[in-house]
């Protein structure tokens, strides 16, 4: 099984969040990716992007998205299957975004977000959790979850057990 992970507006493929993360996918056995959409603004352009990685792969995937490239990760599994969602502060019902309902080809979806966030109200991830019924995790921090990783990282690693 693959992850791949979709990292913010402002962040790069391999910022320290997701270097950390595709360590413990890695260290449990999984292949692991990064998307890059460095120049790329737009979320919905972001989407596109993911759609079409995706569509090129056949084993099964994880998403895995932070802020921005929760929304992406979100949207893509719409229309590609994938067997779940690991979501960090992701940006959800966010004014300017095309899409605010969402329906993920997926069972399992995980969010985790910080109560700090100054980015993106963690009200949001609340919001889709009472829809969905997602797993949700408010956890003590900002928007980048810096100081709040050894909570995360236990908590994508239970995620990751129910895979193997």
């Amino acid at each position: 099984m693959r992850v791949i992970f979709s990292h913010g507006k402002e962040s790069g493929p391999w910022g320290s969040k997701i270097r950390k993360l595709a360590e413990v996918a890695k260290h449990h056995g999984y292949t692991v990716d990064s998307i890059d959409y460095s120049g790329i603004m737009n979320a919905d352009v972001r989407v596109d992007k993911l759609i079409k990685v995706l569509s090129d792969i056949k084993e099964p995937v994880l998403l895995v998205g932070s802020s921005m490239g929760g929304y992406v990760s979100m949207v893509a599994a719409q229309n590609q299957l994938c067997s779940g969602l690991f979501l960090l502060a992701p940006a959800l019902f966010m004014p300017g975004y095309i899409n605010q309902t969402y329906a993920p080809n997926t069972e399992h979806i995980c969010i985790v977000h910080g109560l700090n966030d100054e980015v993106i109200p963690y009200q949001h991830s609340q919001k889709y959790a009472e829809i969905s019924g997602c797993e949700l995790h408010l956890i003590q921090g900002d928007h980048r979850l810096n100081t709040s990783m050894p909570e995360v990282t236990d908590i994508f690693q239970t995620f990751l057990k129910q895979y193997q």
